[in-house]
């Protein structure tokens, strides 16, 4: 019986729970799937760096080239992250007929055509479930469960930083930097939570989710971002009281003959499964022609759900490889000449319903600057709230409009702003969900 023989590259929390996943459940997984499985070669940046007993140190290397090199190793298991040197690790295992497994969304945000090619054209395969919500199976739905549908939409609640702190910011009224400090405290968030706070990660993850919903290139650039840092427990009260929830919401969708992708703080109704999803769970809606809505909740990062999610892809191949069938599958859901560019929706073209939150002074005059603003640009208001009232000190005045295009909204909004009426910059969350 052949041994199917792993190198992994980056032994940190998920590449030491694949280990653990072998160590706990290897003989049973060998049954599964007609073969044993071993870890042949790993690499680390520190090899003299303590490890649990699962990491053998005779396989250890500094160099992660020696893994991908190596004529020792059947499937590279790339769980270090980053552009460099992932990238050309990624090729290089393909040009040396290896399979690939990666966690690794920036990678595949970034990089991703020229590593469907590579792997395409070397006959080798790639599995990327883990890089987009750990354990949910949202990948394998895409590639196999929907693969007959033309999908509409793919929504998301892919990061689950950012949710676990507007989750926390919704349940007690804390602001958005005391839940962060406490979030960073509990392991819950990076020391630098840029790529989480910002919207950068799941913005990652929508270019992945979109490039194999839709069947075409994205280009990562084209993504519209927004993060989190600006919302306040003002607008997660007010978004309470119009009977919403906010949270960071990846959208990948049809529209005619173009993809909008956009990462942004959206308001979703509160009786919508999505509102529901709450703490540092991940949940992907999927909208298909035949298959309808869809929704796939679970954990979407951690140690277990990621190494389940890398040993699913991991187990697959191997599979493959003792049935004599790996490398006959295209990494996308078609071959790379049935790819088709679609065009990039600009986000000033997006059409949505929006919140505004202005700070503005309470005098007479002041709602009639703003609502003529809006109207002189073609936005209907269809509710109007003044929170607090006071003479010397700017209040609030929230909006909520009808349907509307971004860039006649943002025209407005640049009018208001000439105006020189508010205090602070006008707060904008889109609406979506209904």
């Amino acid at each position: 019986m052949r041994t199917v023989r792993l190198g992994i590259i980056g032994l940190g929390v998920v590449g030491c729970g694949v280990l653990e996943v072998l160590r706990v459940r290897g003989e049973e997984l060998a049954r599964k799937i007609g073969a044993p499985i071993k870890v042949t070669k790993a690499a680390a940046k520190d090899i003299s760096k303590k490890r649990s007993e699962v990491v053998d140190q005779a396989i250890l290397t500094g160099d992660p080239f020696d893994v991908v090199n190596s004529p020792d190793v059947d499937i590279v298991v790339e769980v270090m992250g980053g552009e460099t040197p992932a990238l050309e690790l990624a090729l290089a295992a393909a040009r040396n007929g290896k399979h690939i497994v990666t966690a690794n969304k920036r990678l595949l945000a970034v990089h991703g055509e020229k590593i469907y090619s590579a792997v395409e054209a070397a006959g080798v395969e790639l599995g990327f479930e883990a890089a987009v919500a750990g354990a949910v199976p949202i990948i394998r739905s895409l590639r196999e469960g929907f693969r007959a549908n033309r999908i509409e939409a793919v929504y998301g609640i892919i990061n689950g930083t950012s949710n676990y702190i507007l989750s926390r910011m919704a349940d007690e009224g804390k602001s958005f930097g005391e839940i962060l400090k406490d979030a960073q405290t509990l392991g819950y968030a990076e020391a630098d939570p840029t790529f989480d706070v910002e919207g950068i990660d799941a913005a990652h993850k929508a270019a992945v989710l979109a490039s194999l919903a839709f069947e075409t290139p994205v280009d990562f650039k084209g993504v519209y971002i927004e993060g989190i840092t600006a919302i306040t427990p003002e607008d997660i009260e007010m978004a309470r009281e119009f009977g919403y929830r906010i949270k960071l919401l990846a959208v990948a969708k049809r529209v005619n003959d173009s993809i909008e992708i956009r990462v942004h703080p959206a308001m979703i109704p509160s009786r919508h499964p999505m509102a529901n999803v709450n703490g540092a769970l991940n949940a992907v809606e999927v909208i298909g022609d035949f298959a309808g809505v869809n929704m796939l909740v679970g954990p979407g990062a951690g140690a277990g759900p990621t190494a389940s999610a890398v040993m699913s892809d991991t187990l697959d191949i191997a599979e493959r490889m003792v049935n004599g069938g790996a490398g006959k599958r295209p990494p996308m859901n078609a071959p790379g000449a049935m790819r088709k560019k679609i065009k990039a929706r600009p986000v000033d073209e997006t059409v949505s319903r929006y919140y505004l939150r202005f700070t503005a002074p309470d005098r007479p005059g002041v709602l009639a600057q703003l609502a003529g603003a809006l109207g002189d640009n073609g936005i209907s208001i269809a509710s109007m709230i003044q929170r607090g009232r006071t003479e010397d000190k700017p209040v609030s005045v929230v909006i909520t409009t009808h349907t509307a295009v971004e860039a006649s909204l943002r025209k407005a909004l640049a009018k208001i702003g000439a105006l020189n009426v508010c205090a602070a910059p006008t707060m904008v969350i889109r609406i979506e969900g209904e």
